[in-house]
Formats: C-alpha cells, structure tokens, sequence
C-alpha cells in the first residue's frame, strides 16, 4: 500500500510543480472548481488526514500558499504515518468511516488523488495517464458505494462509456467524468 500511495503521490506532485503558470485558474472537470481548486482541495484532505490522527486541526491551503511546498509537506506526513506502524494501523474516527489509517488512505488516495490528479492533468493540458493499479483499486473501492457518490460535491452522474473503453476511461466515465 505505501508504495501504490508513493506513486499517485509523486504523479500528483509532479502535476502540481509542471503546472504552467497561467493554466492555474482555468476550469477543471469539477463543475465550479478552478485547477488550483483542485489541488488545494487534495492537500487539505491529506492535512485532514493527518488530523484525523492525532486530533489537531488542518485548513486547505490559502490563497498566496505555495502548492507544491504544502503539497511536498502533506504528502510526506502522510509517508511518515505510513512507516509507522502505530499510526498506520491507528483507527480514526466516525468522520473518516471508523477506518484504521492505512485504510483511508489507501480509499483516499486511490479516490480523490488519483481522480483529481487526471482533473488537474486535463485542466492545465498535461498528461492524463493514470497509474493502471491505481486505477483497479479505485474500480474495487468505487463501484460498491455507486449509490452513496452520488451527491452535490462529491461524483456527478455516470456517463455511459464507449464499448471498447480501457478501464481508467470507464472509471473516470463512472465517476461522472466526460473523457
């Protein structure tokens, strides 16, 4: 599991530093969500994260903070806590699902990582190949709550996929995504 999170970590890390800097406020898949949107929403939810640990509070990075430092810095407490072997199996609470750690962040990253990295890819017109396990974990994970995703903020309506999509196509078709 660290090492599936180690690598949609980096992708997403390298999505936000080769970011070009006038693509940060174009609009991104999300309805109403900027491509800094995107990102500072994945960051707060590491900080959130994190949080959830230890019951310290955590706030989504502000305006003038610098993406790929606060991104650097949440991913990294996230890889710390997953090394250790207390808090990688320590149960957070009911607003994470009563999940041990490692759990929710396997869920996290494999949902909201992944997906909102190939929502800023395809915001600021970089690559939008998702890692291929990744992209398995996510069906796994994402197809039995079909129903419970369903909601304002969270995964727009299905989109019905072509009959030769790959999997990351169906997924993202799935979760509301045009591709």
């Amino acid at each position: 599991m660290p090492e599936l999170y180690g690598r949609i970590a980096e992708r997403f890390g390298e999505l936000i530093l080769n970011c070009p800097q006038g693509r940060w406020e174009d609009p991104s898949p999300c309805p109403g969500w900027t491509a800094r949107d995107v990102a500072a929403h994945v960051v707060s939810n590491h900080r959130r994260a994190v949080a959830g640990l230890d019951g310290s509070g955590h706030s989504a990075p502000g305006r003038d903070e610098d993406l790929s430092r606060a991104w650097s810095a949440a991913s990294e407490e996230i890889k710390a806590a997953l090394r250790d072997p207390v808090k990688a199996q320590a149960l957070l609470g009911e607003e994470f699902g009563c999940l041990p750690f490692e759990e929710f962040v396997r869920r996290m990253a494999c949902a909201d990582t992944l997906i909102h990295g190939w929502d800023l890819a395809r915001a600021t017109g970089q690559d939008e190949v998702l890692d291929p396990e990744a992209v398995a974990v996510a069906t796994e994970i994402l197809l039995p709550e079909d129903r419970d995703i369903r909601m304002p903020g969270a995964f727009g309506v299905k989109v019905s996929p072509v009959a030769d999509a790959d999997a990351q196509t169906r997924l993202l078709n799935f979760l509301g995504r045009q591709v």
